[in-house]
């Protein structure tokens, strides 16, 4: 996971079933390497896997979460090597896009300091996104001469209105938190010293869902959205029919019990109890 130094350039911190992973190149605002790319493309693999992780985090040391490519090392470092550089945009076209955008546990992007260009990828691939009221946001390719790479124009674009994606890649500006909860581009900026203990806020109100029907909902929600009316009725019957087939919660009747039959909790303030399927056989 290094670059020729003792501190790889990922590292990953687990506790209660939360896996963050860390951005580790501080000394370059924590700009995306190759071997930054594969290191993110590898981890995310093992922790979809990893029966103990249940939710991951994204963010990164130093004090900023991304400051896009690394253009000397990612650009020039690769000017004579047309194969090697069409393998790792590859590898940073997947994690950031593929790997992220469908992946079977909640991810959160929690962003401090600076997020520009090419990690709008990561931030908007994430189902949920924080950050501190001081971060800084930039789509700033027009003003060194390109246009916003791989997906990021399209996943801006589909991600906001018109006329803001338009506006923002256009001039290049760096825009605040607020202008980003404004238009969409996270769900909301709270002060520095709130951030860590929001983040664990939204964690812990993920980890009491189901988590079948938290992983269904979250694709349900993005595959939709490209979807006709008649689509999305077939395949949302389909996807409701599929959870209950693969469930170890049982999420459906045990959460109907719960609510009828136990009166336990009201589903507009809060989830079922996990781990209390035995309510529901006991109620038969």
């Amino acid at each position: 996971m290094g670059e020729g130094k003792s501190e790889p350039v990922v590292r990953v911190e687990r506790y209660d079933g939360v896996s963050t992973i860390w951005f580790n190149r501080p000394e370059k605002r924590n700009a995306m390497s190759p071997a930054l790319h594969e290191a993110m493309d590898n981890m995310l693999v093992k922790l979809e896997e990893d029966p103990d992780t249940k939710l991951v985090i994204i963010r990164g040391t130093g004090g900023n979460f991304s400051a896009g490519q690394d253009l000397q090392e990612f650009f020039r470092g690769m000017d004579n090597n047309p194969l090697q550089a069409k393998r790792m945009a590859q590898t940073a076209n997947r994690w950031r896009w593929d790997r992220l955008y469908n992946y079977d546990k909640p991810t959160i992007a929690v962003v401090e300091g600076y997020c520009v260009g090419g990690a709008f990828m990561q931030l908007l691939a994430t189902d949920f996104a924080i950050a501190a009221d001081s971060a800084q946001f930039s789509l700033a390719e027009v003003n060194w001469g390109i246009l916003p790479g791989a997906l990021v124009a399209k996943v801006v674009a589909d991600s906001v209105l018109y006329r803001h994606a338009l506006y923002h890649a256009c001039l290049g500006d760096a825009f605040d938190a607020r202008e980003a909860t404004r238009i969409g581009i996270i769900n909301y900026a709270v002060p520095p010293d709130q951030l860590d203990a929001d983040v664990e806020k939204l964690c812990a109100r993920l980890l009491k869902k189901s988590p079948a029907v938290l992983r269904a909902t979250k694709q349900a929600m993005r595959q939709v959205r490209t979807m006709t009316f008649d689509q999305a009725y077939d395949y949302l019957l389909a996807k409701n029919t599929a959870i209950r087939v693969n469930d170890p919660e049982d999420s459906y009747r045990t959460g109907i019990t719960q609510f009828i039959d136990k009166k336990a909790y009201k589903p507009a303030h809060g989830p079922f109890e996990l781990g209390t399927l035995l309510t529901y056989s006991e109620s038969k």
